[in-house]
């Protein structure tokens, strides 16, 4: 099978994976959402608040380290083979300019589309109207990781009342289309930032596209064109210079120059020289292997020090947001001193007052209460028991006092340890440990 064919095959998974995503949930909650409406994140059915987004930082040190690794052992297999910006360009010149309408052949993508003809300008329109209709698909999916299914249906049937997501959506469909159309790989060349990072991360071990001038020849010396006398096979030179693999490439170089910024990796030159290579009965003169293996013919492993330190530190990424996701609690609680640090009666009764800011951050309402942990010397003066919706938050009043005179007490803890719970299940519930003030003369 054919590179091209492998990378339509995984361009068609990862599609119906990113679109399908938004709509699979776990015991009710979304595999993968950034709920701005409800200030949540959903990350593989477990649903965290905004104010507890600990694991988010662990998340993002194993994509980003997770890109260099991928860059370092496999090269720009993301842009060739998962970058949307690669899959949409396929999309738009490969399908439907290339095969539904016929505006151009795909092994040769050099040549421009002749505008001349009438009947190309009106199928360059078509083309338009095809792309900008599934742009408007792909940014309604999009913002399905910030507006979970069931509520987009729902504002979409009124955009009036909606215009901001309306507004985002028509948004991204139209830098889509000036992007894909007009941008083209330019938008690889000259403004992704990872093209430009890719070469501190290679070596002669990185599996990258190489053609192998040990058979077919050096075609350039110091990138400039060598002229070849006569081509002969006892030469061992095996390059008959066709370009097909020129002609082919999306990004417009010639691997046989070596390594460049352009390259993404997407090996349709190595395709297109197995079919001329093929019909002499040869190997292919352009592979996806490291240096090493390519033209040094070096065995080289995947298990190297600095690819064993990736893998440390994926693992440890990992392992970090899985231990702080255990720390997650059931619901939130902000305890907060009032502006008045105590009140000290006559009897010498010491007492404080709290501000409790509860966040049900379940998918059920409950009736929450508190109550005082192991400590004789206070009491609840005022806490009214509630009942707080799924999903909702309010602020409760809350004031402690000593049991007795504070100058009797044979300890003065500065600290007491609160449990608020819900009557329908004591098993979900929190503790928080609040400072009690006091006259210290």
């Amino acid at each position: 099978m054919s590179y091209s064919k492998k990378r339509y095959f995984v361009y068609t998974l990862l599609t119906l994976f990113i679109m399908l995503i938004p709509f699979i949930t776990i015991n009710d909650n979304h595999v993968l959402l950034l709920s701005f409406d409800k200030l949540q994140f959903h990350f593989l059915g477990s649903v965290y608040s905004v104010s507890e987004l600990y694991v988010m930082p662990f998340l993002l040190m194993f994509l980003f380290i997770g890109i260099f690794a991928m860059t370092s052992m496999f090269g720009r297999i993301w842009c060739g083979w998962s970058c949307p910006q690669t899959i949409f360009r396929v999309i738009y010149r490969d399908l439907i300019e290339g095969t539904i309408l016929d505006l151009r052949k795909i092994n040769n993508k050099q040549k421009d589309i002749d505008y001349n003809k009438k009947s190309n300008q009106i199928k360059k329109y078509v083309a338009l109207i095809l792309w900008f209709i599934i742009t408007l698909v792909i940014s309604s999916n999009f913002m399905l990781y910030f507006i979970p299914p069931e509520d987009f249906f729902v504002y979409i049937q009124n955009p009036a009342d909606h215009s901001f997501m309306i507004i985002f959506i028509l948004t991204v469909a139209l830098f889509l289309v000036y992007d894909i159309v007009f941008m083209k790989e330019n938008f690889c060349v000259y403004i992704c930032p990872y093209s430009r990072i890719q070469s501190v991360l290679y070596d002669d071990d990185t599996k990258q596209v190489s053609y192998d001038y040990n058979r077919g020849g050096k075609v350039y010396e110091n990138n400039v064109k060598s002229i070849f006398k006569v081509k002969q096979w006892s030469n061992n030179e095996e390059c008959t210079t066709c370009e097909a693999c020129v002609k082919v490439c999306p990004t417009h170089i010639d691997i046989r120059k070596g390594l460049q910024v352009e390259c993404i990796n997407c090996l349709e030159c190595s395709d297109a020289c197995s079919t001329v290579m093929g019909k002499l009965n040869k190997e292919s003169l352009i592979n996806w292997g490291s240096t090493n293996t390519v033209i040094n013919k070096k065995n080289v492993s995947i298990f190297t020090k600095k690819n064993l330190t990736y893998f440390v530190s994926l693992f440890l990424c990992i392992f970090l947001a899985f231990y702080f996701s255990l720390e997650k609690e059931d619901f939130l609680v902000n305890a907060n001193k009032t502006t008045e640090l105590y009140s000290k009666k006559e009897n010498g009764i010491i007492s404080n007052n709290y501000i409790l800011t509860i966040h049900n951050t379940q998918d059920k309402d409950y009736t929450f209460d508190i109550r005082l942990l192991e400590n004789k010397d206070f009491k609840i003066k005022r806490f009214d028991s509630f009942e707080l919706k799924a999903g909702e938050k309010t602020k409760k009043i809350l004031i402690l006092e000593t049991t007795e005179d504070f100058e009797k007490l044979e300890k003065k803890p500065s600290k007491i340890s609160i449990e608020i719970f819900t009557k329908e299940n004591e098993k979900v519930k929190v503790t928080r440990q609040i400072a009690f003030f006091y006259p210290k003369n």
